[in-house]
This record gives C-alpha cells, sequence and structure tokens, in this order.
C-alpha cells in the first residue's frame, strides 16, 4: 500500500482504532460517561477527517475500494448519524443496569463496516462490510439480556440474516462463475459487452436482490423486521432504521448504476414489483399497528418501496433525488427514534400509543419535535420529507415512470392517515403522568434534529448543490 492510500483510508482507520482505545480503557477503570464522550469525539473526529482526505479523491486501492466524492458523502453521512446514536444511546443506557462500556466497541465495528459498504467496489468489501455490520447488528439488538424480548429479537435476526447472507454469498458465486469477475466496473463491461446472459448469472443476480431485499427488508422479505424494530433497544432501532439501510443503500446505488440495471428489462421488472408490494405492503400493515416501534417498521419498509424507485431511473437528477431523500429519512428517523429513546424507562421502551397520549400537554417539546418528525415521514410541506418525496416524483414522471410516481403518491396519501393518527393521540386531553425528564443532551439532539428538517424542507438547494457535486 502506498501513502496515498492510507491517506484515503483515514476515517476508517479512525473507527477502527476507537474500539481498541476503548478495550484498553476499560481493561484499567471502567467510567461509562468518559467513554461515551471519547466515542463521540471519535465519531466526531473521523467525520472531520472526512474533509480533509476529500481532495485526494478519486483514489481507488484496487481492486476493493473506491474512495471517490460519493464514498465519502456516504461516510460523512454515516459518522454523522453515528455521532447522534452515540448521544442517544448515553442517554437511554445509562438508566441500565448492564455493563454498559461495551456497548460502544460494538457500535464502532458496527460503523466501520458500514463505512466499507460506502467505499466497496467489489464483491469480497460488499459482503465483508455487509457481515461486519450484520454480526454486530447481532449483537446489539440483544444488549439488553435481561429482557426477553431484546434476546428473542436479537435470535430472529440472527437466524433471518444467517440465512439471507447465504444466499446473497451463494448469488454471488453464481454472478462470479458466469462472468469472471468480481469488480463493479468490470461486471459493468461484462453487461455492456456480452451478447446473451447466462443462466449462472440471472440466478446469482435473483439471489442477490433476495439477499439486499433481507436485508433492506423490503417486501416479500420483511418478516423480520417489526418483531426486530420491537424487541431491539431504542438506540439500536434507530441505528438499524438508519445507519444500517442507509449503508446497504449506498453500495446496492453504485452497483445498479455501475452495471446499468435500469437498462434490463427483467430487473426492471422484479424492482418495480418489488417497490409496488413493498409500498403497499408497509403502509396497509402500518394502518393496524399499536406499538410505535411496529407501526414506524412498516412505516420504514413503505419508505424503502420508494426509494427503490430511483434505481430505476437511471439518470443523474434520480440518484441525486435518492441521495437527498435518503439523507432525509435517515435525519427523521432518528428524530422519531431518538424521542422514543429518550421517553424509555429503564424497564421498558416508549413504544405504546398510551406513552404519548396527551404528551403535548407534559412535555410539549418533545411532542412538538416528534410531530415535526412524523409530518416529515408524511411529506408534509415545509418539512424535509415533502421536498424529498417531491424530488423522487419528479425524477421518476422525468424518466417515464409514471405508474411508480402513481403508486408513490397513492400511498403517501395512505400513510397520512396512521402518522396523523400519532399525532392526534399526543394532543389528546388526558393520558399518563409519568413521563420521564428530558436530559439536557437529548434537548440538543433533538434541536439539531428539528432545525435540519425545517431547513431541508424550506431551503433545500444547498444540499442538492453538495449532492450534485459528491453524486455518482
Amino acid at each position: 500500500m502506498t501513502g496515498l492510500d492510507f491517506i484515503c483510508l483515514i476515517p476508517l482507520l479512525i473507527i477502527s482504532v476507537a474500539p481498541i482505545l476503548i478495550m484498553v480503557t476499560i481493561t484499567f477503570v471502567r467510567n461509562y460517561t468518559v467513554i461515551a464522550a471519547f466515542s463521540f469525539l471519535a465519531f466526531l473526529l473521523a467525520f472531520l477527517s472526512v474533509s480533509y482526505v476529500m481532495p485526494y479523491a478519486p483514489h481507488a486501492i484496487a481492486p476493493l475500494f473506491i474512495f471517490d466524492t460519493y464514498s465519502y458523502l456516504f461516510t460523512g453521512i454515516i459518522l454523522f448519524g453515528c455521532m447522534l446514536v452515540t448521544i442517544l444511546s448515553y442517554v437511554y443506557f445509562r438508566r441500565q443496569s448492564v455493563v454498559k462500556e461495551e456497548y460502544f466497541i460494538i457500535l464502532f465495528v458496527s460503523a466501520l463496516g458500514a463505512s466499507i459498504l460506502a467505499a466497496a467496489n467489489h464483491f469480497v468489501t460488499f459482503f465483508l462490510g455487509l457481515e461486519t455490520l450484520s454480526v454486530t447488528l447481532y449483537i446489539l439488538i440483544g444488549y439488553l439480556r435481561q429482557r426477553d424480548q431484546s434476546v428473542e429479537a436479537g435470535v430472529k435476526y440472527l437466524i433471518l440474516a444467517s440465512v439471507s447472507a447465504a444466499i446473497l454469498l451463494f448469488g454471488m458465486a453464481l454472478v462470479y462463475t458466469g462472468t469472471g469477475t468480481m469488480n463493479f466496473n468490470e461486471l459493468s463491461s461484462y453487461f455492456v459487452t456480452a451478447k446473451a446472459v447466462s443462466p449462472f448469472i440471472m440466478v446469482g443476480a435473483g439471489m442477490i436482490i433476495v439477499g439486499v431485499g433481507f436485508k433492506l427488508a423490503v417486501a416479500p422479505f420483511h418478516m423480520w423486521t417489526p418483531d426486530v424494530y420491537q424487541g431491539a433497544p431504542a438506540p439500536v432501532t434507530t441505528y438499524i432504521a438508519t445507519i444500517s439501510k442507509g449503508a446497504v443503500i449506498a453500495v446496492i446505488l453504485r452497483f445498479f448504476v455501475d452495471i446499468r440495471g435500469h437498462q434490463n428489462h427483467a430487473l426492471v421488472v422484479i424492482i418495480t414489483v418489488i417497490a409496488i408490494l413493498s409500498m403497499f405492503i408497509g403502509n396497509f400493515l402500518a394502518l393496524r399497528q399499536t406499538n410505535m416501534k411496529r407501526l414506524l417498521a412498516y412505516s420504514s419498509i413503505a419508505h424503502l418501496g420508494y426509494l427503490l424507485i430511483m434505481l430505476l431511473a437511471g439518470t443523474s437528477a434520480g440518484i441525486q433525488a435518492a441521495i437527498f431523500y435518503l439523507i432525509a429519512y435517515i435525519i427523521t428517523s432518528l428524530g422519531t427514534f431518538g424521542v422514543i429513546a429518550i421517553l424509555s424507562t429503564v424497564q421498558r421502551d416508549a413504544d405504546s400509543f398510551d406513552d404519548y397520549r396527551g404528551l403535548f400537554w407534559r412535555r410539549p417539546w418533545i411532542a412538538i419535535v416528534f410531530t415535526l418528525t412524523l409530518l416529515s415521514l408524511a411529506g408534509i410541506p415545509i418539512t424535509a420529507g415533502f421536498i424529498a418525496k417531491f424530488y423522487l416524483v419528479l425524477a421518476g414522471v422525468g424518466s417515464g415512470l409514471w405508474l411508480l410516481a402513481f403508486v408513490l403518491i397513492v400511498n403517501s396519501v395512505i400513510g397520512l392517515y396512521y402518522y396523523l393518527r400519532v399525532v392526534a393521540t399526543m394532543f389528546h386531553s388526558t393520558g399518563k403522568e409519568n413521563v420521564p425528564a428530558l436530559p439536557f443532551l437529548g434537548h440538543v439532539v433533538l434541536a439539531v434534529i428539528a432545525a435540519v428538517i425545517l431547513l431541508l424542507g424550506v431551503i433545500p438547494e444547498w444540499l442538492l448543490d453538495i449532492i450534485g457535486k459528491f453524486s455518482l
């Protein structure tokens, strides 16, 4: 490796060294506040280092990594999200009686897997990054071992994710058998010049779609989502819903663009069906939920269906719309699940509708922020979610995807019902009397998230300009 290789790897090296330092520290002394503060500063340093290494892009560490503006953009998104998750985790776990310091070690390793995905340019780094992310999630989901529901969710995710990983790996092997390469760029050249696609490649591509479908929790591979979201500790659910899915979308978007998937009729049909199923199944199942985590789980399935539309656009406008939508969704989801984490107690997470009944009259600030995040998920004007959906529809129509654009609009109307039902619950005249006090750090996180949601909803041009310079 050259010196330039190491420079481009600085953000990943910082994330790799941080858990080692934490392990050495807790060998001598345990201090939860110090470890949490160090974790936040390490993520902040890695985030700032992205701007330092940016001038060296694009640079490839052949054949595994490609460090271009696109990969650094998603690395920055991942690290910024991890900073907020770290604060939410500190607020949440300091109330728990479990051993807390090791949590941040696992969080760093998981963030490393997500960052590897953002820079992956090869099936090997794709799979290693994905499994580094997944294996750590097994531990994080079942971290609260005293809760049966948390352990059950961890076991369910372990079984389903292991099966999906095997399917994904076998699919990659079949594609390699048919093409003789695992590099994204070389796969692109193969599909452009090949006169016919072999059965190996067709079956392998199908298995990759199934494996990735499980990771993203799109229909009909969504079965694990509500149970895992409900059973996992609230900050872990936040991480799964935002950072982990964002990292997978990053590598899938690059891979799909590289192989020109939007020009393959069979892929277009398959992804169209998956997108429509995800939108309708996610929204219709969310209508009947009385548990907040399960409602947001089904909502996430629908939102991933919206996002899949942009894989088919095949234009720079479509890619930019997808990235903008993903950023808006991550910020908004950090807010919704962050409120759940902050309101949770030692005994249980605040995932029942009763926990939010009449919340406005006792904790108006939390209720206002939660209302804002829900309205953003619903796509109400002056929120980031509205602008994000507007650009999705615009890019979809511009690419001739009229059916998907129409289905998106219809499902956005369906989603309004269950989002507004939660908002109405918070303004109910009666509710629980005992609501935990909101810590100062919770105020800071919610204020940052609310400000970003409104800023993107009113003045989105600055982010669109950045995305235009950093997209594929």
